[in-house]
């Protein structure tokens, strides 16, 4: 993986509005990359980001990271789905045309592929 696929996706990280997640797969998306790169990126280079919002495709964290991310989550109103896993995506996914666009413009100074 290259530095600006990394950039990339964490830039794309940064643009999800608070209060909303998207998942691995989302984000991959967006990037033009798939989830599992995504999620490699993340647990390499992610601490820094708000990577609370990036979920699974059913909107659950691994038990460890969701751990740390329940005061996040609280903080930005997020609740959790009574299995206690995760959020339900269906509620707080991100508009993904407007992630596109704000991923764009966090992109805008960045070299072309």
């Amino acid at each position: 993986m290259d530095d600006l696929t990394v950039e990339r996706v964490l830039r794309t990280v940064e643009s999800i509005p608070r209060g909303r997640v998207a998942s691995y797969g989302q984000v991959g998306d967006v990037c033009g990359v798939g989830p599992r790169l995504v999620g490699r990126i993340m647990s390499q280079w992610g601490s820094g980001v708000t990577w609370w919002r990036v979920t699974s495709a059913d909107g659950d964290l691994p038990a460890p990271l969701l751990a740390r991310a329940l005061d996040a989550w609280d903080e930005e109103g997020i609740a959790l789905k009574p299995n206690g896993r995760g959020c339900r995506i269906a509620r707080y996914r991100a508009d993904h045309e407007q992630l596109v666009a704000d991923a764009r413009r966090a992109w805008a100074d960045l070299p072309e592929e």
